[in-house]
């Protein structure tokens, strides 16, 4: 059996990894602003699992199904506005961005009120009989199966149908790739919310008794810091954000909402908080457009069914050579 650089090849003759450099150099740009676009998704909904460790030293693997609710939440706010599965309408632009934001509204309460009765109902009750760390783990995890099911028996196993306000267009080329409306809305959108929950927790008397809890809950308790405020504020704006996400996703992902559609990106997120620094805003940024264009260069170079394991594997060496993190700087020690 013979090898060449563009394939390795199994003993029966198939193609299980490419390497496909001109792709790669070919499609350099539109891997850039795609991924850029992914990575901003992951971002947003990173920040609540980085806030919510920041303050709590929790992982809340349920945070993944907070961000699916709000994406079922665009799904029927925009059917129950008269738009059907398969119709692009034609809108005005004051149309469509009063939609979007009825939308966008939706999905933030919905998964900003799933986050915030998450807390009360599984973690709070932990937290005042004292539970061991490992306990919580094991609460985030059971939560986030108990939430899935709950839309599975809903609504059953299949997708619902993407309704589509906007066509993907494209806009403006840069070095010849093009960059869709969508993209632009996502991007732009997702940073500036990022841009605001930083300032949020950096700049307001709000933010500073969440990193105050973050840095030392007991002193924090004694200056006067309400802890239990505090913590249901993290989560609520953790879901908030990831309310946000949900709408960019249903703009990007052609599939739709699916009971099991947080999994693999809350997993990504989650990859991304750790990537730029759990327990860090700007790490979770920074993280995620990491991961989103990488896995997007990883995609055209090896295969597609090589992008999460790309998205894997560079976590996995970014941590050989620091373990907290490019960033690795905590919300308590954030700088204002």
């Amino acid at each position: 059996m013979t090898h060449d650089l563009s394939s390795l090849v199994l003993a029966q003759g198939d193609s299980w990894i490419t390497f496909d450099v001109k792709g790669f150099v070919d499609q350099f740009w539109a891997n850039t602003i795609d991924g850029l676009a992914y990575g901003s998704i992951y971002a947003l909904v990173a920040l609540g699992y980085t806030l919510v460790y920041g303050v709590l030293k929790l992982i809340n693997f349920a945070h993944s199904e907070v961000f699916i609710y709000g994406a079922y939440a665009v799904w029927f706010t925009l059917f129950g506005l008269g738009f059907r599965p398969g119709d692009t309408p034609e809108l005005s632009v004051a149309e469509l961005i009063g939609f979007l934001l009825l939308a966008l509204l939706a999905a933030m309460a919905v998964s900003g009120g799933t986050a915030v009765l998450l807390e009360r109902v599984a973690y709070r009750p932990l937290r005042k009989r004292g539970a061991p760390k490992l306990v919580f783990l094991i609460t985030a995890i059971g939560a986030s199966f108990v939430l899935q099911q709950i839309l599975f028996i809903w609504r059953g196993g299949n997708a619902e149908q993407g309704i589509r306000l906007l066509r993907n267009e494209p806009v403006f080329q840069i070095f010849g790739a093009d960059v869709t409306n969508v993209t632009i809305i996502t991007i732009v959108a997702s940073v500036v919310l990022m841009i605001a929950a930083n300032m949020f927790v950096n700049r307001t008397k709000f933010g500073r008794g969440i990193r105050a809890v973050a840095q030392d809950p007991d002193t924090a308790t004694l200056m006067g810091v309400n802890k239990e405020r505090v913590i249901t504020l993290t989560f609520l704006i953790g879901g908030l954000l990831a309310g946000a996400a949900a709408l960019f996703y249903m703009m990007k992902i052609p599939q739709g909402a699916s009971y099991q559609g947080g999994f693999i990106l809350g997993i990504k997120a989650f990859t991304a908080a750790v990537l730029g620094g759990i327990g860090n805003l700007r790490g979770a940024l920074l993280g995620g457009l990491l991961l989103g264009v990488v896995e997007n260069y990883g995609q055209t170079l090896f295969g597609g069914e090589w992008r999460d394991v790309v998205a894997f594997v560079l976590l996995v060496l970014i941590l050989m050579v620091r373990p907290t993190g490019i960033l690795g700087e905590s919300l308590g020690k954030a700088r204002v």
